[in-house]
C-alpha cells in the first residue's frame, strides 16, 4: 500500500456558524509519496471534513485525522463544542450531551466552514468528502443532503438518521435526515455494524430501500460481529478484523470519488 510517512499536523483557527471562530485540527502529508527518495513538492491533495462523534473532539478523532493526512488527504474536525469552553474533552462532551446535544443548523455552519478552510489551502486540490462518526455519521448524512460542493460522503453508524418517533424531533434537531434523502447530491458510503442498536440492522435496511428508491449512488457495507463504534481502539467496541475491511472500504470509495483524478495521491 502506497502512503505518506511525512506529515505536517496542528490546531488550527476556522470560522463556522454564523461566523464564529473556533478550533479544529488539521493535517496534511509533506513530501510526494513512498519512494525512498523523497522529493520536496507538497502534493495537492482531496480535503476531507471528518465530523466527530457524540463523545466529542477526543484523541481518537485527530488520530483519524492524521490517518487520513498518512493516505494523502488534507483532513480537518471542526471542534464542534468549541463554544461550550475548553475543559477536556470527556467534560465538555458531557455538558453537551446533558443539554440534548448541538443544534443541527450550527453543526452545518461548522462543517461547511471547516470545507472553505480546506479550499482555502495552496494545496487544496477542489476535491472535498465528508466522514462522521456515531453522531457524525447522522451530521453527514444530512450534510450530504443540504450542502452543496461535497464530492463524496462517508457514514459510519449514524444513529437517528431515521426517526420513528415524531417526538425525537425538536428545535434542534427539526428534520430525520431521511426526508431529505431525495436531496441527496454525491456519493455516499455507509459502514455499519450488524449487532448496532442506533442504527438498528432494520435501520440500516429501510435507509438503504430510500436511497434505492431515489436511484442514489450509494454502497452499503454491514459486519457481523460488530456493533457501535467498531473502528475506535479505545472502545470495547473496537473490532479489528471488521475495522481493517472497513477502513479498506473507505479508501477505495474516497480515492474512487474524490483522489483519483489527483496524479500525487498514492493508490491503495
Amino acid at each position: 500500500m502506497s502512503h505518506y510517512r511525512g506529515l505536517q499536523a496542528e490546531p488550527v483557527v476556522f470560522r463556522g456558524y454564523d461566523g464564529d471562530q473556533g478550533d479544529a485540527y488539521y493535517a496534511k502529508p509533506i513530501g510526494s509519496g513512498t519512494s525512498v527518495r523523497r522529493t520536496s513538492a507538497p502534493a495537492k491533495c482531496p480535503g476531507i471534513v471528518v465530523i466527530h462523534h457524540l463523545p466529542g473532539w477526543d484523541e481518537w478523532i485527530t488520530e483519524v485525522v492524521r490517518k487520513f493526512a498518512h493516505h494523502g488527504y488534507a483532513a480537518i474536525s471542526p471542534h464542534l463544542y468549541f463554544r461550550e469552553g475548553s475543559d477536556s474533552p470527556d467534560d465538555v462532551g458531557a455538558r453537551v450531551r446533558a443539554a440534548g446535544g448541538v443544534a443541527d443548523a450550527q453543526v452545518l455552519g461548522d462543517v461547511a466552514g471547516a470545507m472553505a478552510y480546506l479550499r482555502a489551502q495552496p494545496n487544496a486540490s477542489g476535491k472535498i468528502g465528508v466522514i462522521g462518526f456515531c453522531s457524525g455519521g447522522r451530521h453527514t448524512y444530512l450534510a450530504a443532503c443540504t450542502l452543496s460542493g461535497i464530492d463524496a460522503a462517508v457514514d459510519c453508524w449514524g444513529g437517528n438518521v431515521i426517526v420513528d418517533n415524531p417526538k425525537d424531533l425538536n428545535a434542534k434537531r427539526p428534520v430525520a435526515p431521511i426526508d431529505v434523502t431525495e436531496k441527496l447530491n454525491c456519493p455516499l458510503l455507509g459502514i455499519f455494524g450488524n449487532d448496532d442498536a442506533n442504527p438498528t440492522a432494520d435501520q440500516v435496511n429501510r435507509t438503504e430501500a430510500v436511497l434505492k428508491r431515489f436511484n442514489k449512488t450509494y454502497e452499503f457495507y454491514r459486519y457481523d460481529g460488530a456493533g457501535h463504534a467498531f473502528f475506535n481502539i479505545y472502545r470495547d467496541a473496537y473490532r479489528p478484523e471488521q475495522a481493517l475491511d472497513g477502513w479498506k472500504k473507505v479508501f477505495a470509495f474516497l480515492h474512487r470519488y474524490l483522489a483519483a483524478s489527483t496524479a500525487s495521491i498514492a493508490a491503495e
